[in-house]
């Protein structure tokens, strides 16, 4: 495995355990807003928060898709390649 390759497989660990991190925080949030209204208030801020690493964790996944496309010859994804992604990353939002 060379450096790029390493780099890589060492950030899609970082994102997968940060995602995993942040939805069990998340999912604690949620329960703790849902026993009384008056939470909302008090903790909205941080889910905001806990929701934009979510989504910044998509993104830092679709730039280490686009190095790995740029790496490889003749590397563009199919529509079922694509369509295949987008389910991984939304079953991986639901666990």
């Amino acid at each position: 495995m060379n450096k790029l390759e390493l780099y890589i497989s060492e950030a899609i660990d970082n994102i997968r355990n940060d995602r995993k991190v942040t939805k069990a925080l998340l999912d604690d949030l949620i329960q703790y807003m849902a026993k009384e209204e008056s939470r909302h208030r008090d903790v909205g801020m941080t889910a905001a928060k806990y929701l934009e690493t979510l989504q910044r964790s998509n993104e830092q996944l679709v730039k280490v898709s686009a190095i790995v496309a740029k790496k490889t010859p003749n590397s563009g994804l199919t529509s079922e390649d694509k369509e295949e992604i987008y389910d991984l990353l939304n079953r991986s939002e639901e666990e």
